[in-house]
């Protein structure tokens, strides 16, 4: 008898041309809600389920009988509680390595949109106009770096080789640093940051980096900057970040990810879809076919080694 998993509805249908290909699972998809989710996972008898984002307090939890696997459709663990985790004897795990290529080539299609304009033209066009939308190349530019892990050296290798960027590099700890990628690495922002034409992002939410990107810290970069967002959307303050695009200091900006998702302004006044020089996408940073599929994957070969008796050989199991 196939084993049950109980999967949230947006992760399944992203899974959904794996799942259906593994005999030895039966992949359950129930709302996000965590009361309903944890009725379902008790109906079914569940051991292990997938979930994506959504914040989870309590109700899960209980729901999992000791030893149970809550499957992160990602990477980092947004969302879960560590104490939880702990209280209840379970595991939980995310998917590693599976993320590099989408999320650094769609930081980098933001990184070219916000630098030419791509998206206001696109709308003048629709709308009946034909405006001269100016914008700036991105050869010889200085693209700063914050959170150089793989995604982040992956994006800068692509900037660096693809358009001839200078690349600065900036993160808490080194992490090998390629000289021949980047010119220039330090663990002090305040160092690097005015040496910046472009701003990426691609440090976790933790308690250290909430709103690492704040008014004192766009106040460091140097006039008519872009920043770009594919991490995480609270690694921002979108008021301050309103405030310094509104004010001229920040030329302009690209997120991918909101501390609100779906967007919800954190200020009513401060509403980010009024400035016609920030882009916005619904967090489609990871979601390609590839991407979704290797995360599917990474999940099952995770649940059959739990079902096999070795948990400790899956993917980041949390608590580390």
């Amino acid at each position: 008898m196939a084993v049950k998993v109980v999967v949230t509805e947006a992760e399944y249908r992203k899974g959904c041309p794996v799942f259906a290909k593994v005999p030895d699972f039966e992949f359950v998809p129930a709302p996000e809600n965590e009361a309903v989710l944890a009725a379902v996972v008790r109906r079914e008898k569940a051991r292990y389920v997938i979930v994506g984002v959504q914040r989870y307090t309590g109700a899960l939890y209980e729901a999992l009988p000791p030893g149970g696997v809550i499957g992160r459709f990602g990477v980092g663990y947004d969302g879960v509680s560590p104490e939880q985790i702990a209280a209840h004897r379970l595991y939980c795990i995310n998917t590693p390595g599976t993320l590099e290529y989408s999320v650094a080539e769609f930081a980098i299609g933001l990184l070219l949109a916000a630098a030419r304009n791509i998206a206001g033209g696109s709308e003048a066009v629709k709308a009946g106009g034909w405006p001269v939308c100016g914008g700036c190349e991105l050869a010889g530019k200085r693209l700063l770096i914050v959170g150089c892990g793989s995604i982040g050296c992956r994006t800068a290798r692509i900037a660096r080789n693809g358009f001839g960027m200078d690349i600065l590099g900036c993160g808490r700890q080194p992490e090998n640093p390629d000289p021949a990628i980047f010119s220039r690495y330090s663990m002090d922002f305040a160092d690097i940051a005015g040496d910046a034409d472009f701003l990426s992002l691609h440090i976790p939410d933790t308690p250290d980096t909430r709103y690492f990107l704040n008014r004192e810290r766009l106040a460091m970069l140097k006039p008519g900057a872009i920043i770009i967002n594919t991490a995480r959307g609270a690694v921002v303050n979108e008021n301050d970040l309103y405030d310094a695009v509104a004010s001229g200091h920040v030329a302009g900006a690209a997120l991918d990810v909101f501390c609100r998702e779906p967007y919800e302004p954190l200020d009513p006044a401060r509403d980010l879809r009024t400035l016609p020089q920030v882009v916005l996408t619904p967090h489609l940073g990871g979601c390609t076919d590839e991407t979704c599929a290797r995360v599917a994957w990474s999940l099952i070969r995770d649940f059959r080694l739990a079902e096999a008796g070795t948990p400790e050989n899956m993917h980041c199991v949390y608590p580390l």
